[in-house]
């Protein structure tokens, strides 16, 4: 189900029959025609193990299911918004930066040391981010909220990214992902940047980096 971007804040998604999508609670700004919305408590498309998944990973944002025959307006708390499209491949995605997505795609959890080891956890530790993270896949739509806009870096064999773990929004495509240092003279006399880490991201696909080090 495909979203309409209104402006920078704010996107509609058309509702079809027989068709749902899940946004976040609170999200819903406006709508038109029939259309419902339902707690959801199994955590999305991935049922109870997603739910289980996102317990385990403290991610308690909870889900609305929507259904009906209408349109429906989406927003935030004033966030960037920023529609992803996804052709078959997986989205590495905060929970909390979940605005809506398409009901067809099948959600779940990662844990981040299946993706860089051990580095994967103290990147989850640093960033303020769980040790785990959700994951959309299938062919659908996603609406992810950001600070100050995004930018799409795509990622190509041989033209690594490196992103400030702050600035990270999402990625997708055959990536592989580990916490790197950068210490420069700054950090050894104790002025440092705030940027001693670097999140260094390989292999074929895209990252999402919003223009702010600010968290949701």
């Amino acid at each position: 189900m495909p979203f309409r971007e209104i402006n920078s804040k704010m996107v509609e998604a058309t509702v079809i029959p027989g068709q749902k999508m899940f946004s976040q609670r609170g999200a819903m700004l406006a709508y038109r025609g029939e259309v419902s919305f339902t707690p959801n408590i199994q955590g999305g498309q991935g049922g109870v193990m997603s739910m289980i998944g996102r317990r385990m990973a403290n991610e308690a944002t909870p889900l609305m299911t929507v259904e009906g025959n209408g349109t429906v307006m989406f927003g935030h708390g004033g966030h960037h918004i920023q529609v992803i499209n996804l052709a078959g491949d997986t989205l590495y995605v905060e929970a909390d930066r979940l605005l809506a997505f398409d009901g067809t795609l099948q959600q779940g959890t990662m844990f981040m040391g299946s993706q860089g080891g051990v580095m994967g956890m103290v990147r989850g530790q640093v960033t303020g981010q769980g040790l785990f993270t959700t994951t959309l896949k299938g062919h659908g739509a996603v609406a992810v909220m950001a600070h100050g806009g995004v930018i799409e870096l795509p990622i190509a064999p041989g033209r690594d990214v490196h992103v400030d773990p702050q600035a990270y929004v999402a990625h997708h495509g055959d990536v592989r992902n580990k916490l790197s240092t950068a210490l420069g003279w700054r950090d050894m006399v104790g002025r440092g940047s705030g940027e001693a880490f670097q999140l260094e991201l390989s292999g074929s696909g895209a990252v999402y980096v919003q223009a702010s080090e600010e968290k949701l």
